[in-house]
Formats: C-alpha cells, structure tokens, sequence
C-alpha cells in the first residue's frame, strides 16, 4: 500500500526544502502548488490573489492538490511526500476568516494521508519573498490554523524537530520506516 506523507507548516518552516532533499534521495514528491497559483496570478495582474480573492486562490488551489493526490496514486513509489495536504486550505480560508463551502472540508476527508510531518515555526530560518509576504508572527498563527485543522480531522502530529536539512530528513525517513 502506497503511503502518502504530508509536510505541513505556516510559511518558511522548512517544508520545501526538505522536499528538495527527498527529491534528491528519489523519493516521489508532490511539490507546492500554491506557488504555481500566485504566478500565474501574477501574471494576470493580480498581485495577491489569496488577499484580493481566497476563495478563488482556493478553489484553485483545490484543483491542484486533488490532481496531485490522483497523479500520485498513478505512481508505483511505495512513499509519496507531498509540500502541503487539501486540509491546508481551509485551514488558511480560517485564518483569513473567509466562509467556504463544505465541499472544502469534504474532500479533506475524502483524500486521505497515511503521516503528517508538522514543521513548528522557526524564527532562525524565516523569510519572506514575492510569493511569501506574511510576518513570522502570521506564520505562527497560520501555523495554529493548520495543526487544529489536521487533528480535528483525527490526524495524528509528528513535529519535525530543528535541525539540518540532512537531520529533518532522517528524522521523517526514521519515522516512516519505523512501521
């Protein structure tokens, strides 16, 4: 059985790049699709779709993770790391305050994840860029969204501790072959 693991965490708490890591070591990943979104976006003109329009950005963003989640049950890796899961949605539309439809919370449940990785805030290494503007302080209330969203869905935490790259990803690959 396929084991699709979720890297989770308010903004610039390492998720991408341990992503990376695991790319290099061959492992199968489903990088961020918000990024993809925001560009795009940008390219229209619109220089924060997320703030201008969430629902919009979510829906796309929905689209997108649902055609990860599809693409990776194609793949024959045994393990499958994805930058982000579908409950990551809603849980920003709550951040931001924003009523949504139910089917947000539907597909939650419906695609569901074998081992979320929680990446906790990390002052040291937080940054902002063109597609990241939040304050570390957003980010560590993002970060509050995210996690209530997982476990009232009954998932399970595992908080990846600070450390290298090459610690985090050795921490993520001991928890899973600990099964």
């Amino acid at each position: 059985m396929q084991q699709k693991i979720v890297l989770i965490g308010g903004p610039s708490s390492g998720k991408t790049t341990i992503i990376n890591a695991l790319l290099k070591k061959g492992y199968g990943c489903m990088t961020e699709v918000s990024r993809a979104v925001i560009v795009k976006a940008k390219e229209e003109g619109i220089t924060q779709l997320f703030l201008t329009d969430p629902l919009l950005f979510s829906n796309l963003l929905l689209e997108g993770r649902e055609k990860q989640y599809q693409e990776a049950e194609a793949l024959e890796n045994k393990i499958i790391f994805f930058d982000r899961g579908i409950p990551d949605i809603h849980a920003y539309l709550n951040f931001v305050k924003t009523e949504y439809p139910s089917y947000f919370i539907d597909k939650s449940k419906a695609y569901k994840y074998t081992k979320i990785f929680h990446f906790p805030p990390w002052k040291e290494i937080y940054t902002t860029d063109s597609e990241r503007y939040e304050s570390f302080e957003e980010s560590e209330v993002i970060d509050t969204y995210l996690t209530k969203a997982y476990l009232e869905l009954g998932y399970t935490l595992i908080q990846v501790p600070f450390g290298s790259v090459m610690e985090r990803t050795a921490f993520i690959l001991n928890a899973i072959s600990q099964e």
